[in-house]
């Protein structure tokens, strides 16, 4: 039997194996392990990966795995959520280094004295927040459940949404619920440049434009549609149109390309003079750094077990509350 290898699963490197793809399903096999991988990774770590989504979708995931080892292709937080629902497993993370900005734009001493500020709200956070902000928080979304998450709280109940501005104003359209939101953002879908859009438009007018709610207003009211990661995948299936310009992490258009072969995907673009906005701290994983992350065991992600503890809470009720 022969084994076909991509250009892309060959390593150019005289230290590491020539087939990546065929090392890595070994090391699976032999570790009884999971890979994990977001929509925003490079295609390559795609489509080695067992399962691909969104944050629900990956909790899910974590949440219900039977391996031994879990490799979190994505970013710290992602990572950080598989350890809090598994604290007996190995978790690993192919660069440590890879973070968020969104998370970082909500420090865990800052967001305590606002939260301190409102001592009657409850607290519901986007999932993109660290470990510390998950333990101060009553509820995590992501951006495929904030809309239930918080149309399922009592309307007198008053809310703090944090840490992502644009989706805190995005559930208050959809829900019609005053809350009371933690400014931060994410510097992929803060960018995306309105006029380059709208020129885009106008030359694609058979094209629909589709977006994250992530984005800022000004690009959001644009759009045919606006859905979570795996929304706008679903979307850009079902959808009759022949062409989308998308406004999320384009690394997502691996996926809708393979899906719907036959429709044409455009990047939405930024401020900037990439044609694309790509996540710098997503594609900080690669597949070499896969690789090695599961032959040498490391680097792995490890919590304080109080912080652990009062993370898994809101998770826990999330994942209750979605169904």
């Amino acid at each position: 039997m022969f084994t076909i290898v991509r250009p892309e699963q060959k390593s150019s490197s005289p230290f590491l194996p020539y087939d990546l793809f065929a090392a890595i399903n070994d090391l699976k096999r032999s570790l009884n392990a999971v890979i994990l991988a977001h929509y925003y990774q490079d295609p390559e770590i795609q489509d080695i990966a067992d399962y691909i989504g969104d944050s629900l979708g990956l909790s899910q995931q974590a949440a219900g795995t039977k391996a031994d080892v879990i490799v979190f292709a994505g970013v710290h937080f992602m990572a950080e959520t598989a350890k809090i629902l598994n604290p007996d497993k190995l978790v690993l993370l192919p660069d440590l280094e890879a973070g968020c900005s969104l998370a970082d734009s909500c420090p865990p001493e800052e967001f305590a004295k606002f939260k301190a500020a409102h001592p009657d709200h409850l607290v519901v956070s986007y999932i993109n927040c660290s470990a510390e902000i998950k333990a101060m928080s009553d509820i995590i979304c992501t951006s495929s459940n904030a809309v239930k998450i918080v149309s399922q709280i009592p309307r007198d109940q008053p809310i703090i949404f944090a840490p992502d501005r644009n989706l805190g104003r995005y559930v208050m359209e959809q829900t019609g619920r005053e809350l009371v939101l933690w400014q931060g953002s994410c510097i992929v879908h803060e960018t995306f440049s309105e006029k380059k859009i709208a020129q885009l438009l106008i030359e694609h007018p058979e094209a629909e434009f589709i977006a994250h709610p992530e984005c800022e207003p000004s690009v959001l009211r644009h759009a045919n549609y606006i859905g979570s990661t795996t929304a706008l995948l679903s979307y850009s299936q079902k959808s009759s149109s022949q062409a989308f310009i998308v406004a999320t992490e384009p690394g997502i258009i691996h996926q809708m390309r393979k899906e719907a072969p036959s429709k044409h995907f455009i990047p939405a673009p930024g401020n900037n003079s990439c044609a694309c906005n790509e996540c710098p701290h997503m594609r900080l994983n690669t597949l070499e750094k896969l690789y090695l992350a599961m032959k040498n065991q490391t680097p792995s992600l490890t919590l304080p077990e109080d912080i652990r503890v009062a993370a898994l809470r809101p998770i826990s009720r999330m994942l209750e509350m979605s169904g």
